[in-house]
């Protein structure tokens, strides 16, 4: 029986995850730097995936208008699960928690999170819509 490429390896791992987010560190056991850039690659290419941001990936589908690849949930949603999956813990940022709430009737236009006292300099990205953080850190108190 002749062994699964790389790529394969891959593309049937990001169909059977159950969440939206793949990280480039899920893939660091199937083969060399090299292979898992390459296949990285050839997924985007295939519509299999889109890039979120430095070794963070998405499951993507066909837009309805475009036919280009598109995330299938929305850039919350995956920003949310692709920081959890880092390890940073997150809330809703002020404006969208004031509106969740039922404070506002002002619907946020960015998608903003609360990471606390953490900083954290990580790219989101999809097309031209970015992640914005806050926190409540203070350099000196």
């Amino acid at each position: 029986m002749r062994r699964l490429s790389v790529k394969a390896r891959m593309a049937r791992s990001i169909a059977l995850r159950r969440g939206e987010v793949v990280l480039r560190a899920d893939f660091a056991h199937m083969g060399s730097p090299s292979q898992i850039s390459r296949a990285l690659k050839e997924l985007i290419a295939a519509g299999k995936i889109v890039r979120l941001g430095y070794g963070v990936y998405a499951k993507a589908r066909p837009s309805l208008l475009s036919g280009r690849p598109v995330p299938r949930v929305s850039l919350e949603e995956l920003a949310q699960e692709a920081l959890e999956k880092l390890g940073v813990p997150v809330q809703l940022g002020r404006a969208q928690a004031d509106y969740a709430g039922g404070k506002t009737t002002q619907i946020p236009v960015r998608t903003t999170f609360n990471t606390g006292r953490r900083r954290i300099s990580r790219k989101i990205t999809v097309g031209t819509s970015a992640v914005r953080y806050e926190n409540h850190y203070r350099a000196r108190a």
